[in-house]
Order: structure tokens, then sequence, then C-alpha cells
């Protein structure tokens, strides 16, 4: 019989040890950066945290499909925010399930060693732990990490943006065993912690969330177009085989398209204004871009089984990024057509 997730967390009181984490990713709270972020709204709420908080600048987006970046700037030399890059010397923070069986660390996991990955951080892995995986967005661990080295700003409005962002309300109630034991880790109960405003303090009644919710869905559905969700910046089509969209010739480069751009300016805009993070257009590239497009696959499409050789497979195939998506499925980027560099 298959165990619980009570039973699975029965005896794991561990706690993440932040300075530890500040130590070995010192860059992680460095001022003045240039980063390039997932193009949802976790990434999205990653940059505005980091612009207002540490003064970084958003130089690009990367959806697993394409990467479109600042045509001045090498991306190995920015942050990426909102997916880990399998790459040496490459520095990014996510939150997705990497590892397979950390009974079997592959030789080539060093790749990651500038990866900060809370998931990794806490050795949780496919095989044994996928149900126990984090269940929030990478901008709640960032957020986390931040606070213990610069003081944030943090409305109680943002409270809205931050459950939506990557299903996190439907976590709460979902996985909630799960949920409480990351809240735990996260040591988000701290009075210094700005998770505290978020899930411990009475900030809301439950009428109140869901109205602030349902508010929120509201003005993001008006952003929406037909196709393309008011709460991404689309640079390729969702569900598809990576075909570009939304991008303007400028000579070699490229811009984003203006209506485009104006929806997701429209929605970093109600982000600001929830969280109290300020967008400042000079603070983000929406072009002349390089765009660089690769080749995205998964083991359900290429009908592989996931276990131990055909993870290895995967890794042989030096993908630039990946991460486990359910508990029979890797999600995994190759540099083709086009390189990272």
């Amino acid at each position: 019989m298959c165990p619980t997730v009570f039973e699975l967390l029965d005896g794991q009181d561990d706690r993440i040890d932040y300075e530890q984490v500040l130590s070995a990713y010192p860059w992680v709270v460095e001022q003045g950066h240039d980063c390039i972020v997932s193009p949802d709204s976790d990434g999205l709420l990653c940059g505005l945290l980091m612009t207002n908080a540490l003064n970084w600048r958003v130089r690009g987006f990367y959806d697993g499909k394409a990467l479109v970046a600042d045509h001045r700037i090498a991306p190995s030399e920015c942050v990426f925010l909102d997916m880990e890059i399998f790459r040496s010397g490459v520095r990014s923070v996510g939150h997705h399930m990497l590892l397979y069986n950390k009974n079997q660390v592959p030789g080539s996991w060093g790749q990651f060693s500038d990866a900060l990955s809370v998931n990794d951080l806490r050795n949780r892995d496919g095989l044994h732990d996928f149900r126990l995986k984090y269940p929030f967005g990478t901008i709640h661990f960032l957020l986390a990490v931040v606070a213990r080295q610069t003081e944030v700003p943090f409305e109680p409005t943002a409270v809205a943006p931050l459950l939506f962002t990557d299903g996190t309300y439907k976590n709460l109630f979902g996985y909630t065993e799960n949920c409480l034991n990351w809240l735990r880790y996260l040591r988000a109960d701290e009075k210094r912690s700005p998770l505290r405003t978020l899930f411990y303090e009475d900030t809301y009644t439950i009428e109140k969330l869901m109205r602030g919710m349902n508010d929120f869905w509201r003005t993001r559905d008006e952003i929406s177009v037909s196709g393309q969700r008011g709460d991404r910046v689309g640079i390729t089509n969702r569900g598809g085989r990576g075909e570009v969209i939304n991008m303007v010739a400028n000579g070699d480069w490229f811009d984003f398209d203006a209506q485009a751009r104006a929806r997701a300016e429209r929605f970093l805009e109600l982000l600001a204004e929830k969280t109290g993070w300020r967008y400042e257009r000079s603070w983000w590239t929406w072009g002349p871009w390089r765009l660089r497009r690769f080749t995205k696959r998964d083991f359900k499409q290429t009908k592989k089984s996931v276990r131990g050789e055909t993870f290895a497979e995967m890794l042989a195939s030096e993908p630039l990024s990946f991460a486990m998506t359910s508990n029979d499925n890797y999600e995994y980027t190759l540099e083709q057509p086009d390189t990272f560099e």
C-alpha cells in the first residue's frame, strides 16, 4: 500500500539555514546584476522583486523553447530566475524537481553548481520525493532568501498575485500537509520573514481573500487576448512546437510587438500595484533582442518511461534546462537549432 504524504513527512522537521545559502550563493543578494526571467507571473514577480530590492535589470526572457535577450549581453553573464540552467558557471534560481535518484547522483551534476534550486537544497528527488516537492513559486523562495539580507517592502495586497502564481492557492488546500511542512522549512513563521504576512497573519478573512483573488483574475482576463493569457509575456506559442510569436524584425535583431508589450506592461503594472514593487520601463529590456530558438522535448513525446537509464540518456544529450513535471515525465531543452551563446 502506498504511504500517505503525512506518513512520508513523519519526522521531517528540518529548517533552512539561510546563512549557509547566502554563503554558498552570495550573488543572489548582490547589487546590480543582469537577469533573464521566465515569461509567466512567477518570473515577472521575481523580476519586479530584484529590480526594486537590489537594482537588478531584466535583460530578457526564456521559456524553454526560445530565449530573447538584449543583443549587447551574453546570457551566460546573467542570472536566470525561475528556471535552473544546466551549465557550469551560469547562475540560476528555481523551484523545479530536477534529480531523479539522490542515491545515484550523476557525475555531471556539478553543472548545477551555480543553480540555487530549492528542491536540490532540501535533497528532494523524483524517485523518492515527488509528492513532497516544493509546492510554491520561485518568488516565494527568492523573497524569503533576499529578505535575510535586504529589507523588502511588502504590501498586504501582494497576497493575491503571490497566491495566484504557479497555482499556489490550489496547492495550499490540495496538498496541505506538504505545504505546511515547506512553510516550516522556509521559516515562514519567523517575524523577519515576509512570508509571515502572506501565510501566518490575519490579513484577510476567507471571503475578503476570495474577493481579492476574483478581482485579480478579472483584471488578468481583461488583459488577455485570443490564445494569449494576460499573465504572460508571449514569446512562443503555448503547447506548440516552439513557434515564435510577437516578434518584429529590427535589422539583425527583434523587438517585442507593440501591442504584446503593452499587454505585458499592463500586467506588470498590476503586479506592481499589488506588491508595492515598482515597474520602471528603463529597468526592463524590450528590444532590440537577439532571438535564440531551441528544441523542447519530453519523455512522453519520445515514449520513454522515467527511470535511471532514461534520465542518464537525457543528461548525456546535454540539455540546457530540464524539469520533472510529473512522476512519469521529464521536459527538457536542447541547444538546437541555435546555441546558448
